[in-house]
């Protein structure tokens, strides 16, 4: 729930999206977004917290003012706006330190937060595991850490927030440095017990081990859509930026048998401060992990090879190369939003691209051909590997029927069942430890 300083709800949005003229290009051939990709993008992160922007205000800046951020004339331009239309919140599109943020309220008189604080308000609103709920407020108290000296603080926690927009409360008022310091010490402390605890469950599930396939993506590239279409679940799927926080996880059947788990994860955007980053590390482990990684992009956008780009950034950060690693498939999401044209061109490049598959998460288009490839991509890995297995184990004949690809079985004359099967490595490794001695 989102709060004004007063305690009301801000009605009146102003965002203001600082433009440098010299800003760099990317450092791939790929052209820096436009001015209406960003805009567009910052108006969607405030809708995704339930307010609607009044107007947007671009604004061209050469070099930026240690003070303000903005220069003397904006800064009056925008301070008399924001009182001929009783603006409520001004959200600047860029990261404020916290001497700009407090002046900038002086001057215009109202609230105002920046990218990183929208963001996180974001975080706040979405995560519904404990785990994901610790890491907002950890990434949300180290923010805050140098912004004691404001006027009001942040600290409140509003329900289903992170109340960056909340008014303040007399106890985080008085909460200093120490106690902050002290708050996060525990919360990584918190954090580390349930990454143990999810390490514990990870290795316990290697008694019934299936296959992980971890959707990544940029935030609203139609991941929670997809997996809802994949597995009948009902995972909360909007067109809004990060609608999916936390991590969640449901089998799936795919053709021949192979069960699998689908993992679906937070999307990425494009300059997510190296705070947040850290602090949802964890939510991002599984993909490491993963045997499988579905690259879910938004293929209608313009800025589709921007956010490519960006989603490789991260991945890198994790050790994935998303060029050169054999798990990754590009989900080509979205293709009911283009024309015939561009839709035929599409399946003619991936008919000449086993990396890249397209498909509709709405309509269900490609979805089959996606599961084939998954059960491909998963198959790639699999060795085949010859058992003489003594019958009164029916133990490992049943784990072996439910884990590995049987190619032929054969009872020798002795009685001990020949099994022909296709495993791969880690599932090898599992068998191994399960059954020591099994394996020559």
């Amino acid at each position: 729930m989102v709060h004004s300083i007063t305690g009301q709800r801000p009605e009146s949005v102003l965002l203001v999206h600082p433009a440098f003229v010299h800003a760099k290009q990317t450092d791939s051939n790929t052209p820096a977004r436009t001015l209406t990709d960003q805009t567009g993008e910052a108006e969607g992160l405030v809708r995704a917290i339930g307010l609607n922007v009044l107007e947007t205000r671009i604004i061209k800046l050469s070099r930026f003012s240690a003070g303000t951020f903005f220069g003397k004339g904006t800064i009056h331009s925008i301070a008399q706006f924001c009182e001929e239309n009783q603006i409520d919140l001004a959200v600047v599109n860029h990261a404020l330190s916290p001497v700009q943020q407090r002046n900038l309220e002086k001057e215009w008189k109202t609230k105002v937060i920046d990218r990183t604080g929208l963001i996180l308000e974001i975080f706040g609103a979405r995560a519904q595991t404990r785990e994901g709920r610790i890491q907002v407020e950890l990434a949300a108290l180290d923010y805050q850490k140098s912004r004691l000296v404001r006027s009001w603080t942040h600290l409140e926690r509003q329900r289903g927030g992170a109340g960056f927009m909340g008014g303040p409360g007399e106890t985080q008022i008085e909460m200093d440095r120490r106690q902050i310091t002290e708050k996060i010490v525990r919360l990584k402390k918190d954090l580390g017990d349930i990454r143990r605890t999810r390490g514990l469950a990870r290795r316990s599930r290697e008694r019934v081990p299936f296959p992980v396939v971890s959707l990544v993506g940029y935030t609203n590239a139609g991941k929670s859509t997809l997996f809802n279409r994949l597995t009948g679940a009902q995972v909360f799927a909007e067109d809004l930026p990060f609608a999916t926080l936390d991590p969640t996880m449901r089998k799936l059947d795919l053709n021949g048998g192979l069960e699998v788990i689908l993992s679906d994860t937070v999307g990425f955007i494009a300059d997510l401060p190296t705070t947040l980053i850290e602090a949802f590390r964890a939510t991002l482990e599984q993909v490491q992990v993963s045997d499988v990684i579905l690259h879910i992009r938004d293929i209608s956008r313009p800025d589709t090879q921007a956010q490519k780009d960006d989603v490789a950034s991260i991945l890198k950060e994790l050790d994935i190369d998303e060029e050169r690693d054999p798990r990754i498939i590009e989900v080509l999401n979205k293709i009911d939003s283009l024309d015939e044209t561009d839709r035929a061109a599409l399946w003619s490049r991936a008919e000449h691209n086993p990396k890249i598959i397209p498909v509709s998460a709405l309509t269900g288009e490609g979805v089959d051909g996606l599961l084939a490839r998954i059960a491909e991509t998963i198959d790639r890995e699999r060795k085949t590997h010859l058992f003489r297995i003594d019958p009164a184990r029916g133990d490992i004949i049943a784990w072996l029927h439910a884990h590995a690809g049987i190619i032929h079985t054969k009872e020798e004359e002795d009685g001990h069942i020949r099994m022909e099967v296709r495993i791969d490595p880690a599932t090898l490794g599992r068998l191994d430890r399960l059954f020591p001695g099994l394996l020559p």
